[in-house]
Parts: C-alpha cells; sequence; structure tokens
C-alpha cells in the first residue's frame, strides 16, 4: 500500500472512533483524535506536516488534568510545530488552543474530553491514570496490528 493508503486509512479509523466513541462506565471514553481539530494539518505542500504534533497534544487533552499540565500540553504543540519549520503557525496554534481548549466548553475537543462532561480542571486518581493507560496500550496494540496488516 502507499503511504497516502496508510494515512487514509488511519484517518478513517481516527474519525470511526471520534463519532462512535464507546465510554467505559464512568471511566475514560476510547481515545479519539481530529488532528488538528478546525485547523489544517499542515501546509498546501505538506499536508499533514505538523499532524503528529496534533495527535500527541490530543492525547494530553483526552487525558486532562490540571491547569498547569494544559498548558504545558500547550506549549508542547507550540514548540512541535515550531520545530516543523513553522513557528508563526505554532504562535498562532497555542492562541487558538488557550483560547478554544477550554474544559468548560461542551466541545469535541475540551481539555479532558476523554471524560463526561464537565471535568472541569482535575487531577488524575491514581485509578483514572490506570485506566488511561491501559486504553493508551489498547490504542497501541490496535495501531501496530494495522499496520502489520498494511505491510501484507
Amino acid at each position: 500500500m502507499t503511504r497516502f493508503s496508510v494515512i487514509s486509512t488511519l484517518v478513517v479509523i481516527a474519525f470511526f472512533c471520534l463519532f462512535f466513541t464507546v465510554f467505559q462506565g464512568d471511566g475514560i471514553s476510547l481515545f479519539a483524535t481530529d488532528g488538528c481539530s478546525a485547523f489544517p494539518d499542515g501546509t498546501l505542500e505538506q499536508k499533514s506536516l505538523w499532524a503528529h504534533c496534533c495527535i500527541t497534544h490530543d492525547i494530553s487533552y483526552w487525558k486532562g488534568g490540571t491547569y498547569e499540565e494544559r498548558l504545558a500540553a500547550d506549549q508542547l504543540l507550540e514548540q512541535c510545530v515550531a520545530r516543523a519549520g513553522e513557528p508563526e503557525i505554532a504562535q498562532l496554534m497555542l492562541a487558538g488552543v488557550r483560547v478554544g481548549g477550554s474544559p468548560y466548553f461542551p466541545t469535541s475537543y475540551r481539555w479532558g474530553y476523554g471524560w463526561s462532561y464537565p471535568r472541569g480542571y482535575k487531577a488524575l486518581s491514581e485509578d483514572e491514570n490506570e485506566q488511561v493507560q491501559h486504553s493508551l496500550q489498547s490504542l497501541e496494540l490496535l495501531v501496530k496490528n494495522i499496520l502489520l496488516q498494511l505491510k501484507q
């Protein structure tokens, strides 16, 4: 398969997860990402140039936590996009996530979107951290299996 086909398949899976998220009781939902949420994943020439930055950022937003953890996640997004060669875009994205990513907005991309709304800023308990780790390990296995299937 071509690289475009692999990326397209992963995008379809991500959108499927986004729109058909299954909740595990009162726990965290399955991880879902839409890439850079209402913002391009890259330039016209390199369409997914900073998509990996947004997906990493989405993991932090999905699990949520304290205000300080959100600030650190947003700063890491800015640094990642700047390292991709787009410092001006990085600053624009930082401003966007600082304004639009509040845990108090009922959006699919708010801080802590993996938990029931409203959660606000709240440190994860030991049990919640275990749920996050278990969910991420399951996601890692799923992605590895998909990649193995695509190689065949």
